[in-house]
């Protein structure tokens, strides 16, 4: 394929690079999520997504009928390489990336008409209710319960790892209608109010300091049957759908975050001394650090392969798992290289804010979040090798 970029993608790079000089807010020194001010971060968030909205960047890749901006896939990858060079705060990602290209796949036309609108202006913030206590990535495990009443569904169950729970104002959620069904059948999948009364949200605090996952639980959690998402008992599908699209709009700006820490980590490997010489000149660790680099080369090679074909069939497949797993487990590997060539350094808290250290802890949950590495090499060998299922 070509790499380069056609005139008409140089024009939309260089208008939103413009844009984004005279927009865009200084990324916030406040952690993403810390429970000290989740309402900082939400109204972070909020605004952020609202003056994309109002700049016409919003759902960049949404059809036009749909408010979004109709562009290719490839715009969209500009614009998520552009967000991370400009080092901006975060968007509301899980509404754009995920639960609203599902509702467009999916959804009804009043599900559209309601929820669209509210997740490309920041006005609603989502987040996703798929994980269990005992069906992490073995989604369809799931023990949380849905029983028909009437016009309504009676929600009964837990949910744990949610990001953004404690501030998100709707939620697609997955339980179970029909418990006799086989392990994939018998799922629906519902967009819930988190203000509805029987939802008691958690927060759960990390070893990194961060509080974005949540428990969920539902006590008699009444959910209106218009809010069904797809067909009753057909909801593996549209949770498929759903976890396709999220792994499909990670990529590019993962590439830019990672080569910005190894940059920074080489550039301090020149500057501090070891044994009487910089640490650069260690062959142990200059290894490490050429690995590293060849590492981020290729994972960014990858994502160009990948983004040639949603770019040709406009569907995200398989292949997102390929990138799932390289990128966690790269992360883990490079914030691993990072401690050891920084040393004490790395520790210290007044040392880059305490990032060095801070990435480390962070990264333990790359290869557990987003379905774990286990589940990610499965679908690999099923659905993109074609190799048989060992049961």
């Amino acid at each position: 394929m070509d790499l380069g970029l056609t005139p008409s993608e140089l024009k939309f790079r260089d208008e939103l690079r413009s844009w984004l000089k005279q927009n865009a807010p200084s990324k916030a020194s406040l952690s993403a999520t810390t429970t000290e001010s989740p309402a900082e971060f939400h109204r972070q968030i909020r605004d952020w997504q609202r003056k994309l909205f109002d700049g016409g960047y919003a759902g960049i890749a949404w059809p036009k009928e749909f408010g979004g901006r109709g562009a290719s896939f490839i715009e969209q990858a500009i614009f998520q390489e552009e967000l991370a060079l400009a080092d901006t705060p975060e968007t509301a990602t899980i509404g754009q990336s995920l639960v609203g290209p599902t509702i467009i796949a999916v959804g009804t036309e009043e599900q559209k008409k309601r929820f669209l609108p509210g997740i490309l202006s920041g006005e609603e913030v989502w987040c996703q209710g798929f994980s269990e206590p005992n069906a992490g990535s073995d989604l369809a495990s799931l023990q949380t319960k849905a029983v028909l009443d009437g016009d309504h569904f009676v929600v009964n169950g837990q949910k744990i790892w949610t990001s953004f729970a404690h501030f998100a104002d709707l939620c697609l959620l997955v339980v179970r209608t029909d418990p006799a069904a086989p392990k994939h059948k018998g799922i629906t999948c519902l967009l819930v109010d988190m203000k509805s009364p029987g939802i008691d949200v958690r927060p759960l605090k990390m070893m990194s300091g961060d509080a974005e996952f949540n428990e969920m639980f539902f006590s008699n959690l009444r959910v209106p049957v218009d809010r069904v998402l797809g067909k009753v008992n057909e909801g593996w599908n549209v949770a498929i759908t759903a976890l396709s699209n999220e792994r499909a709009n990670l990529g590019i700006g993962l590439y830019v975050a990672f080569k910005r820490n190894l940059d920074e980590v080489i550039e301090h490997a020149r500057k501090i001394r070891r044994h009487g010489r910089p640490v650069i000149e260690d062959p142990v660790l200059r290894q490490k650090l050429v690995q590293a680099y060849v590492d981020l080369e290729v994972f960014r090679l990858n994502t160009t392969r990948a983004l040639s074909t949603l770019n040709k069939t406009g569907v995200p497949g398989p292949e997102g798992s390929i990138q799932k797993l390289y990128w966690s487990e790269l992360n883990q590997r490079n914030a691993q290289v990072a401690m050891e060539v920084l040393g004490p350094y790395a520790q210290l808290t007044d040392f880059e804010g305490g990032r060095i250290a801070y990435n480390y802890l962070r990264s333990r949950g790359n290869t557990i979040e987003a379905g774990t590495s286990e589940v990610q090499r499965n679908i690999i060998a099923q659905r993109v090798l074609g190799l048989p299922r060992s049961y």
